[in-house]
């Protein structure tokens, strides 16, 4: 899944950053009101954690100008104005959340996944691409029916591959998710358990969901 963060405050944008990435979630990040509102309006985001207080343009304005666009993306404010008229205003404009500075980071996850359920096909933590259903809460996977036995390794590349699903993800990025943030020298590692994971979960299968994208990394799709 992609996420936009928009902060100003460089280093907590990084940290969020950071913690979202370790999550398994593909950032972007931005400072500004005006390029929150390019990214909001020409990407493809699964939720946006938006503050209010942004040099150049606000963050009400930059989803008032989204949502007048036709763009229908998740958005959380995640701001220190606490006030009941901000919170109110910040709903009623078209925000899914409203989150308060100071915050937990467990808390903060926690709202992303709810928010990111709006745009993906998630439902108490189950997650559907295509025949293929992966249930965190039972740690099973399943195919047309099919169970997969999997390795906690291989549910961890799989599980970053279906939030991701339909996008294009490298083995950096993939291993720097999987492997503590470390990204060097993993990379054939990666390339061993995407092996792993198309033996088990795509060899019986004339639709391969596990594809190759020569020279940048591997995406995730469904049977259409």
């Amino acid at each position: 899944m992609r996420i936009l963060v928009v902060e100003d405050e460089k280093d907590l944008n990084r940290i969020i950053a950071q913690k979202l990435e370790s999550e398994g979630y593909i950032v972007d990040a931005c400072h500004d009101g005006e390029s929150a509102c390019d990214y909001l309006c020409l990407g493809e985001y699964d939720g946006v954690i938006l503050d209010v207080m942004l040099p150049g343009m606000d963050g009400f304005e930059v989803l008032r100008r989204a949502r007048g666009r036709g763009v229908q993306t998740p958005v959380l404010f995640l701001t220190a104005r606490d006030g009941t008229a901000d919170i109110v205003e910040g709903l009623d404009i078209g925000a899914d959340d409203y989150m308060a500075k100071p915050f937990a980071f467990q808390e903060l996850l926690a709202r992303v996944r709810v928010m990111t359920r709006k745009k993906a096909n998630v439902r108490e933590n189950i997650y559907r691409c295509g025949a293929l259903t992966m249930d965190l809460n039972c740690h099973t996977v399943e195919r047309e029916g099919k169970q997969i036995d999997l390795s906690p390794k291989e549910f961890s590349v799989l599980l970053f591959l279906i939030r991701n699903q339909n996008i294009v993800v490298t083995r950096d990025q993939i291993a720097a998710n999987i492997w503590d943030g470390e990204s060097d020298g993993y990379s054939n590692v990666v390339d061993v358990y995407i092996r792993y994971l198309r033996k088990k979960m795509d060899d019986d299968f004339p639709f391969k969901m596990i594809q190759t994208i020569r020279g940048v990394g591997y995406i995730l799709k469904g049977e259409t």
